[in-house]
């Protein structure tokens, strides 16, 4: 029987780890793990046109399953293509092992032909990055790579020469039991009971949740009626906690809109939830504030607290509700809800008059109808800029339904990428990409993924020809748009010339068609809609703070407008108000 070499052994482990799947793009010092996989039943290897697709894919997976997935870069310029996804992927907190194979080892350190240095490279965008330089390094190196990732909930890296990866594995090796899931973390009783005297003592108090809150939906809810709070949420907490709650007064933010903001300004005390919203500016600084979090480096990085909870969302709530008096006064809640519907009431008319007869189609009008005809399970992956206002308006969340785009990193052209990895875990369910022509177009090539594997991806593309989200960080500069305009092709044509399935819209009426027979094609679609370039690009009135920057006033006017079924929802909530 032949000796195993260190790279079926690198597969194995990677198997063991509960990885199926390997993008990347082949490579001569990749050459030996690629012909473990293809010798390998249980993994498959899934070739990409660019290894940044590869990182986004990989995370997309991890994100959606919460297990380990895997992606690979041949030496130098290959595995430096990874870099963006991989930062994504951390940041999203995304158990991702990253292959950054290497130059030959007896080269390294004389600059020799594609020569980079990965383990330094990729230090600041994961938990752990280092180099096989013996095989008698593994299996250790990689078990504990896959053990950080895992752990840690984010990137780890392992470099790998191609010639170490062709030699036999070292005789004897301890290959450890792998840990493939995390454990959960309760705060202990002295942490909790400080907390439940903060919320005793309080009379008005605020939850504001961010994706730290997934899986802790009903405890969230038990909560807050016991203490008759509204709820408030981040983007990334938006599909965790805004479907099914009688108390949700909307999302905080640059994208905000309904009442969150007041809710979390005029609350006694201030409860964060499993999130690490970035935007200080919209926190108070004048009430009191509590962090609950499973990550400790959380704690305080954003805002002063009066006190740090470290422990999972659900576990801390289980602890904490029982601790807790119950309130009978719902003024306060009852008051913000009634603002939450006023403001949803008062701004949902400001983009959506006479959408239907509207050319350039209303890009609003195009997110409500998608939202509306997408399936009740479908995955959406969203573009970074204003597909990210589309998504957090109109896309309405109900516990079933998925959402990821790059939120902490912040990278253009992330949603194809992430489509194809959300596929290939499930080809039955109905993936979608939000992408926007930019984002789309610097990695198109990825289109053809999508065409290779027969991924029934749809690509829904807001055409506008710009970067909208540029032109309107310029708007509230002062600074006129420069260096904004695309000049776009036919999307949909190039579509139909790769072997997809590709229909351009121009007109409202022919909107809906065009996405239900998407829809039911059952291979890669792009339908390819000609947007209104100036939707939210100029607000109803011109303050003078727009030209001081991003301030609160400015931002909220230029984003107010249209909220699409949410505004349904805050009505039906302010019916359920007990009446005196």
């Amino acid at each position: 029987m032949a000796k195993q070499t260190v790279a079926e052994q690198f597969v194995d482990i990677l198997v063991r780890a509960g990885v199926r799947r390997l993008y990347g793009v082949v490579g001569d010092s990749l050459n030996p793990v690629v012909d473990a996989i293809r010798r390998n039943s249980a993994i498959d290897w899934i070739q990409v046109r660019h290894e940044e697709t590869a990182a986004f894919a990989a995370g997309a997976e991890a994100q959606l399953t919460g297990s380990l997935a895997a992606c690979a870069g041949s030496c130098g310029p290959g595995n430096l293509h990874l870099i963006n996804g991989l930062f994504d992927a951390h940041r999203s907190m995304a158990p991702v092992l990253a292959l950054a194979s290497h130059i030959p080892s007896s080269e390294i350190g004389t600059t020799f032909f594609q020569e980079t240095h990965p383990d330094r490279l990729f230090v600041e965008c994961s938990h752990y990055s280092e180099l096989i330089s013996s095989t008698k390094q593994m299996p250790r190196v990689l078990q504990t790579a896959i053990q950080h990732a895992i752990g840690q909930s984010g990137v780890a890296v392992v470099s790998l020469p191609g010639d170490i990866a062709a030699e036999p594995a070292p005789e004897g090796a301890i290959e450890h039991a792998l840990v493939t899931a995390r454990p959960s973390v309760r705060p202990g009783d002295a942490e909790l009971d400080a907390l439940a005297t903060m919320i005793d003592e309080a009379d008005k108090v605020t939850l504001f949740c961010g994706s730290g809150t997934a899986g802790a939906h009903a405890e969230v809810m038990e909560f807050a009626e016991r203490v008759k709070s509204p709820v408030g949420h981040a983007l990334r907490g938006k599909e965790w906690i805004q479907y099914d709650n009688p108390y949700d007064v909307g999302m905080s933010g640059l994208l905000g809109y309904g009442a969150a903001y007041e809710a979390t300004h005029e609350c006694d005390l201030l409860i964060l939830l499993g999130t690490d919203f970035p935007y200080n500016a919209f926190l108070p600084d004048d009430v009191k504030i509590v962090q609950v979090d499973v990550r400790p480096e959380h704690l305080g990085r954003r805002t002063t607290l009066d006190l740090a909870v470290w422990g999972d969302v659900r576990e801390t709530l289980r602890g904490l509700i029982p601790k807790v008096r119950p309130k009978e006064n719902r003024k306060f809640l009852d008051r913000m809800l009634k603002k939450h519907a006023e403001a949803l009431e008062g701004v949902v008319k400001a983009y959506t008059r006479k959408v239907e007869k509207h050319t350039p189609i209303h890009p609003e009008f195009v997110a409500s109808v998608l939202d509306e005809e997408a399936a009740d399970d479908a995955v959406f992956t969203v573009d970074t800029g204003m597909c990210n206002v589309w998504a957090a308006r109109y896309l309405t969340p109900n516990g079933r339904r998925r959402v990821i785009g790059s939120f902490s990193h912040g990278s253009m052209a992330n949603a194809l990428p992430q489509a194809i990895g959300a596929q290939f875990i499930d080809r039955r369910r109905q993936v979608v990409s939000m992408s926007g022509d930019g984002g789309f177009s610097m990695l198109m090539g990825d289109f053809l993924t999508l065409v290779q594997y027969d991924l029934p991806v749809k690509v829904v593309l807001f055409n506008n020809s710009s970067l909208g989200m540029v032109e309107l960080e310029m708007l509230v500069s002062g600074l006129p748009s420069y260096g904004t305009t695309n000049q776009n092709p036919d999307f949909a044509a190039i579509a139909r010339a790769a072997g997809a399935h590709g229909v351009r819209v121009e007109k409202p009426k022919q909107l809906r068609g065009a996405l239900r027979d998407a829809f039911r094609h059952k291979g890669p679609a792009l339908v390819d809609i000609v947007t209104d370039p100036n939707a939210l690009a100029m607000p109803p009135k011109i303050s003078a703070e727009m030209v001081s920057g991003f301030a609160l006033s400015a931002g909220k006017m230029v984003l107010d407008g249209g909220v699409g079924r949410m505004l349904q929802m805050a009505r039906s909530n302010l019916r359920n108000i007990p009446r005196p």
